[in-house]
């Protein structure tokens, strides 16, 4: 535990890297300026590294990345800012900063829907091409998809129903106008912050509850101001790495469609990892002192709230015929998996 907390903190005062270790090596003829709030000491980032690697060698050193992790570029909506004053050409996202680009790819994160990763890399895939047909219209290329995971309610009280998480201070993230329209449907007010100031608040009492992935609750050492998590999945977050297309217009065609093979590999390797390090993340939360609780209501019960939650966007994040297509994928994957389980924590 101690080596993760020294690597997140290293992370959060370190600058942004080249992709390729040493400086000795030719300048790429075009360098990518990437952001992420995820730490570098990560597998997640390990992969990501990986897949810039590839695409620097592939491409003959015509491309290359500069990463900055750990949040240091602020966070993704102080990157979005940064995308548009042409200081960064791109980030590696979650569905926070997707929806600012594209709105109707937050479909795939609709509360108490998804019961499983299977379900989401189902959906999503059948989904791809409308998903990123969103972004080039608004100007970016996306280079590559993966799950983030299964987002968890941590708090200081345990959340055994409904009612007792409409009392607490929940977190959201800053202006999240999916998720603030969501929880407004089941009826509870969100407490809008940066992540950065998540940690801060929760030492201070301004908020007592936030929903993250096992991963997530490690990596940024939320987990040390919490009691309990419910062991029931609240929904499923979305990642990508996104790049301006005036930055991506100035790689040749070829080096193109040589990035698009080599992250078809990478982030398919990067869902995978994102898997392993939730399940570990949950086994090192128990040890800590993490007590897994449950909501008492029925799977009815929680269906039905998350049908309120999604209905109150329809028009306003994504239409009713996308939300229609998602909800058939999703009808269809379980048909043909009748015996698919619900990713309850144990």
């Amino acid at each position: 535990m101690k080596k993760i907390i020294f690597a997140f903190f290293a992370v959060i005062m370190a600058s942004g890297l080249l992709c390729t270790p040493s400086e000795a090596k030719k300048k790429a003829r075009v360098i990518i300026k990437i952001a992420t709030l995820a730490p570098r000491d990560t597998v997640m980032m390990k992969i990501i590294e990986q897949f810039c690697t590839q695409v620097r060698e592939k491409t003959n050193n015509e491309v290359d990345f500069k990463i900055y992790y750990g949040g240091v570029q602020g966070d993704d909506g102080e990157v979005l800012r940064k995308i548009r004053l042409r200081q960064l050409h791109g980030g590696i996202f979650t569905g926070f900063a997707l929806g600012r680009i594209a709105p109707p790819v937050r479909v795939t994160e609709i509360p108490f829907v998804f019961r499983n990763c299977s379900e989401v890399s189902y959906v999503r895939a059948n989904l791809e091409d409308t998903m990123e047909k969103y972004f080039d219209d608004a100007g970016y290329v996306v280079f590559g998809w993966h799950d983030i995971g299964f987002v968890y309610f941590f708090s200081k009280d345990p959340i055994t129903s409904i009612d007792a998480l409409r009392k607490q201070k929940v977190w959201v993230w800053g202006d999240d106008p999916m998720m603030t329209a969501a929880y407004n449907a089941m009826g509870i007010s969100p407490i809008p912050l940066s992540p950065m100031d998540v940690l801060t608040s929760l030492s201070s009492s301004l908020i007592d509850t936030a929903p993250i992935t096992p991963f997530g609750a490690v990596a940024f050492r939320w987990y040390t101001r919490f009691k309990y998590m419910n062991g029931l999945p609240g929904g499923n977050a979305i990642g990508a790495v996104v790049v301006t297309k005036k930055r991506w217009n100035e790689i040749s065609p070829d080096s193109q469609l040589k990035i698009k093979e080599i992250a078809r590999e990478y982030f398919h390797k990067l869902t995978k990892a994102n898997i392993g390090a939730d399940r570990k993340s949950i086994d090192l939360l128990k040890k800590q002192g993490i007590s897994i609780v449950y909501f008492k209501e029925t799977q009815a019960v929680l269906d039905d709230m998350g049908k309120k939650a999604r209905d109150s966007v329809v028009g306003k994040i994504y239409s009713r015929e996308l939300l229609d297509r998602t909800l058939s994928l999703l009808n269809e994957y379980r048909k043909n998996h009748p015996n698919a389980l619900t990713m309850k924590i144990e």
